[in-house]
């Protein structure tokens, strides 16, 4: 079977993982949500792809769900001792090797894309991880601020990171997206693909990101889409998801979350048993335990939704 996963961050590598091992016969491409890279200190963070390299890759920090194992801060603290800014964003010292590696291939001409397979030679994720794109773009938010003119536009990783989305977002802009292109193997992937896979990933800013690359989109709609509701009765799984629909309009709910993604794009949605009043015409709606609390349930979670989404593919269905 030849699966597609639009992904984000810590949820979306850890529900890859559990596709991987659900699905271990499989061919899966993994697109990446690159609308949270940053440059820092100089050097090209790309935040949503390490992290989905590092946990299918076993380099994963399991307690956080970032960054690397073993990690140590040294270079951090001495940024710090310099009085380099911003100190609110901490990279370890095993992290920054993946970032000098990403921009010194960047300085010299490689694409993203050609980047990323540099830098999973050595991890063997068990996947094809592309980026959305090569084309840079960045997920930009706009908030109130009294000392500039009323309101401000901040990286997101400011306001995630820095700010813990604590101050209200009024918009949510991924600048660059009208002129980038998907990066080259996204659009045949998806065209080849059995099944495409949405994991419990933020619908906003990850893969409602990907979504904006034109061309992704319509390419998704022609194929079966099953996704897991990133929210539980009324809450996020993980994360502060309820901040970015909040500054869309969108509430916070699976019903919410589906109306979102809409009926042309998404076929299967599996939501948890205490939001299973969910419907929406032309999608199949199960509710079953999506919690992935453990790698037996991860698993469990993304073998129903395969299940799922070859019932919509079969010639009864």
């Amino acid at each position: 079977m030849r699966i597609v996963s639009l992904a984000g961050g810590i949820g979306g590598a850890r529900f890859l993982r559990g596709l991987k091992a659900a699905a271990p016969d499989s061919e899966i491409t993994v697109i990446g949500n690159t609308g949270d890279d940053i440059t820092l200190f100089g050097l090209r963070v790309c935040p949503d792809l390490d992290t989905v390299m590092y946990t299918l890759g076993g380099g994963i920090n399991e307690e956080q769900g970032w960054g690397r194992a073993d990690e140590r801060h040294t270079v951090k603290e001495e940024l710090a001792a310099y009085g380099v800014e911003p100190q609110w964003f901490g990279l370890g010292d095993r992290d920054f090797a993946t970032h000098i590696v990403r921009t010194q291939m960047l300085s010299a001409g490689y694409p993203l894309s050609q980047v990323t397979e540099a830098l999973c030679a050595r991890w063997q994720p068990g996947v094809r991880l592309l980026p959305m794109s090569d084309d840079r773009t960045e997920s930009h938010v706009v908030i109130a601020d009294a000392d500039a003119d009323g309101r401000r536009a901040i990286h997101f990783q400011e306001w995630w990171v820095r700010l813990r989305a604590s101050v209200p977002a009024e918009q949510i802009a991924l600048v660059g997206a009208e002129e980038a292109s998907p990066a080259p193997g996204v659009l045949d992937a998806i065209r080849d693909a059995d099944v495409v896979i949405f994991p419990p990933s933020n619908p906003v800013v990850s893969i409602g990101t990907i979504l904006q690359i034109p061309g992704i989109r319509a390419a998704v709609e022609e194929k079966t889409v099953v996704g897991v509701s990133p929210i539980i009765g009324g809450a996020p799984v993980r994360g502060m998801a309820d901040a970015c629909l909040t500054a869309i309009g969108v509430e916070t709910s699976a019903q919410a979350v589906l109306e979102l993604y809409g009926s042309r794009l998404v076929d299967g949605w599996l939501v948890a048993e205490e939001d299973k009043g969910v419907a929406l015409d032309g999608v199949a709606v199960e509710a079953r335990p999506i919690l992935m609390d453990s790698p037996d349930a991860t698993r469990e979670i993304a073998a129903a939704a395969l299940t799922l989404a070859q019932s919509l593919t079969s010639p009864s269905a």
